[in-house]
Parts: structure tokens; C-alpha cells; sequence
């Protein structure tokens, strides 16, 4: 899904192997963990508005589930590939553990651009994608989510085709519902506020004020929007994001050096997290390339878009007032560049930590649909606040503790949890 010969699958394994070569994992464990347990490819025919028929590649892949029911969204995208889903549902499977939630990996697709279709022709791509997989998804075996592109309202079409092939209500089957319909009060907030939560406990624990810091962002969807909403309402300052323009087909940065007012921008933005660049201008911003987020002189860099992001051709732009990344997307930052960031020292929260609060929150919803009670929109904030300070303190004193880079500790982590739930399992 990301420009040049970029393998984000090759990446997540490259990840991998690193940390089990680092910790002696043994052979059979190294050889079940580093891929899918099961995968499903299929394909999906939807009727069109003007009669015709087209035919969409779907994909679910369950990573591994020792430590519970598979986890993860589902992407609607134009370049979403096989590889991109694979990798994804590994990282949720370290996400899950790393925050020490009973769950494993999962992952799931669609290549399509849902931007192009009208909601009649979404609902029918929704309900082909469960009936290509309802007999191997369910509360008690894999419970997919919204993702890149996908929405609450997907998620219910999805819920209901799937209670209607079985015959009965199941709310924990799929999450990020709307509320009233199984949905969790907080959802919509727990990604970005997560991954806000790890960032506050970073910059203390590095001893520097939240509110001396400024950042500039990647992307400005969902998770962005929230993360960036409670980073300033901590005393930060955002001077820039970069998001996609859909009509020009490439990306731009809007920049004011004395903030973003990201209230504002939130009104101006698209539901596929556009901003309307026109709206910028009008409120003060400069209009820069889309890549020159990636340089400006602040003390955070936060990428919330697509994977592969940071590499080796760009890394070099980081500049070196930076002291912090913190990685909203999956996959942002390349094997390459991270040695690059390593060798500089700066501090990184690592993906599968920063971003755990989307996933963190579904099993919260999950939950909550079970057992048929919902708690109010603080509680949830709350319990949330909890897991993720105790995931990152975990990381961090990990790291500090043995001199390791962020990313291996929380890999340390999540794969030593993983790897003891394969063994008490008996599967090697």
C-alpha cells in the first residue's frame, strides 16, 4: 500500500527475527510465529448501481490466537495487498500483548476505494465479505473492527449480515459498532488518547514539559484528529500535518509556527481525512509538499497514515531538534530508517505500544457486548488510561533496565507472552 518496492510483511518478519535471535527463541516457536497461523483469500461480487457486476479481492488473516479469539480491522483500500494484511494481523498479535490484553492477531481487507462507491454498493461489499467468512470469524474466534477507510456503519451491516446467517444476536462479534447499536462510549477517541497517554508518560519520564514541545503530524484521520486534540489540550503545539488530497492525488502539508488550531481543522477536514486546503489558507496556514512534515524543527514527530513512511531515502530530513517519534500508524518507520533513528538516539514509541488503544477499547466493547452492560464514556477513558500507562511503563523500564531500543523491549514484551501461551498450549 505504500509507494516503491516497500514489503511491510517483510518488515514485521525482519522485526521479529531480530528480537527472537536477541531472547534464543527456539526454532519451533520462531517458525509458528513469524507467520500466519491460517489465512483466507476470496473474492467478493457486488451488484453495482447501473446493473453490472464487479468482483472485489477480500482477504482475513488470523495470526495467531493462543492467548484468545483472533483481533483486528478490516482496511478498504486500492492498493491493499496480501502481504500488507499478513503483516498487519503479526503486529496485532504484539499489540494485544504488549498491553496484556486475551487476545491474539488478526487482520482482514478489502481492495477497493470506498471513496468511489455509494453507500448501497459499501453495504453490498460488507455482506459479501462476512459471507465469505462467517463460518471462521465469531465472538469466541475472531472479532474484526473498523480500519483504514472502514466505518461504524461497515461494522454493522457486517454485524447484522452475520447475526442473520446465524440466526441470533451476537454484539461481540465485531466491534467499533455505533453506539446504542453494542458500540463503547470512547472508541472513537481511544487510538489517538492512547496514544497520547504513552507520549505524556514518555515526556515525563525524560523529564521534559508537554507544554514546552511542539510536533508535527502525518495524516489526520480518526486517530489523528483525537491524538492531536488531546496533545494540545495537555499544553502542546502542533505546527503541522500532512494529509492526502484525493483530487490531486498526493499529499500537502499545512504549517503555522504558531499552532494549528486543530478544533478548526477538524471542521475543514473530509471523512477520509482530507483537509480542505482552501480553508487552511484562509485561517493563516502555509501550504508546503507533502513530505515536509517530516523536517520541521520540533520536538515530536507523530505519523498517524500509512505504513512505510520513514525510510531510508527520508530519514536523513528528521531534524535534530527531534527527541521524540510516536508511531499512530502501523508500520510507519522502515527497518533501514530505525536503525537510522536508533544510531541518533531518539526515542521512539513503537507502534504496536502507541497505537494499542484502538484495540485496547475493542475488547473493552467486546466486553461490554457480552455481557450486555456498558459503562459510561469516563470509565472507559479510565480503564484505558490505566492499561496504557502500565504497557508503557512496562516497555520503558524494560528498555532502561538493559540499555534496549524501545521497539525490542516491547517486541521482548509481547513476543516472550506470545511464545509462553504457544508452549503452555502444547502446540511446540
Amino acid at each position: 500500500m505504500s509507494a516503491g518496492d516497500y514489503n511491510p510483511y517483510v518488515t514485521a518478519q525482519a522485526q521479529f527475527d531480530s528480537v527472537a535471535e536477541l531472547i534464543g527463541l527456539e526454532a519451533a516457536s520462531k517458525d509458528l510465529l513469524r507467520q500466519p497461523l491460517r489465512e483466507y483469500h476470496f473474492l467478493i461480487p457486488v451488484k453495482m448501481d447501473d446493473g453490472t457486476s464487479q468482483i472485489f479481492k477480500g482477504y482475513r488473516v488470523q495470526h495467531n490466537d493462543a492467548r484468545g479469539p483472533a483481533k483486528g480491522g478490516i482496511r478498504f483500500h486500492p492498493e491493499e495487498t496480501a502481504d500488507t494484511v499478513r503483516a498487519l494481523s503479526m503486529w496485532m498479535t504484539w499489540k494485544c500483548a504488549v498491553v496484556d490484553i486475551p487476545l491474539g492477531g488478526g487482520k482482514g481487507g478489502i481492495v477497493c476505494d470506498p471513496r468511489k462507491l455509494s453507500l448501497t454498493e459499501q453495504e453490498g461489499l460488507c455482506r459479501g465479505w462476512i459471507r465469505a467468512v462467517a463460518k471462521n470469524i465469531g465472538p469466541n474466534i475472531d472479532v474484526p473492527a473498523p480500519d483504514v477507510m472502514s466505518n461504524k456503519q461497515h461494522m454493522l451491516w457486517m454485524l447484522d449480515e452475520y447475526e442473520t446467517i446465524n440466526g441470533a444476536r451476537f454484539p461481540g462479534a465485531i466491534t467499533g459498532k455505533p453506539v446504542g447499536m453494542g458500540g463503547s462510549l470512547g472508541r472513537t477517541e481511544a487510538t489517538g488518547y492512547g496514544l497520547i497517554y504513552t507520549l505524556r508518560e514518555a515526556l515525563k519520564a525524560l523529564k521534559i514539559n508537554i507544554k514546552e514541545t511542539q510536533a508535527s503530524m502525518q495524516g489526520f484521520g480518526n486517530v489523528a484528529q483525537y491524538a492531536a486534540k488531546l496533545y494540545c489540550e495537555l499544553g502542546g503545539t502542533i505546527i503541522s500535518i500532512s494529509c492526502w488530497d484525493n483530487k490531486e492525488k498526493k499529499a500537502f502539508t499545512i504549517r503555522n509556527l504558531a499552532g494549528l488550531d486543530i478544533d478548526e481543522l477538524a471542521k475543514a477536514v473530509d471523512t477520509f481525512g482530507t483537509i480542505d486546503r482552501n480553508k487552511a489558507k484562509e485561517s493563516g496556514c502555509d501550504i508546503l509538499a507533502g513530505d515536509a512534515w517530516l523536517s520541521e524543527d520540533v520536538d515530536i514527530l507523530i505519523p498517524c497514515a500509512l505504513e512505510g513512511q520513514i525510510t531510508a531515502a527520508n530519514v536523513n530530513q528528521i531534524s535534530p531538534k527531534v527527541k521524540i517519534i510516536a508511531e499512530g500508524a502501523n508500520g510507519p518507520t522502515t527497518p533501514e530508517a530505525d536503525s537510522v533513528i536508533k544510531e541518533r538516539g531518539i526515542y521512539v514509541i513503537p507502534d504496536f505500544l502507541a497505537n494499542a488503544g484502538g484495540v485496547t477499547c475493542s475488547y473493552f466493547e467486546q466486553v461490554q457486548s457480552n455481557m450486555n452492560y456498558f459503562w459510561e464514556k469516563e470509565e472507559v477513558l479510565e480503564k484505558l488510561d490505566t492499561k496504557m500507562t502500565a504497557a508503557f511503563h512496562a516497555v520503558h523500564n524494560l528498555a532502561k533496565e538493559n540499555n534496549y531500543y524501545m521497539r525490542d523491549a516491547a517486541y521482548i514484551i509481547s513476543i516472550k507472552r506470545v511464545a509462553e501461551a504457544v508452549k503452555l498450549r502444547g502446540w511446540v
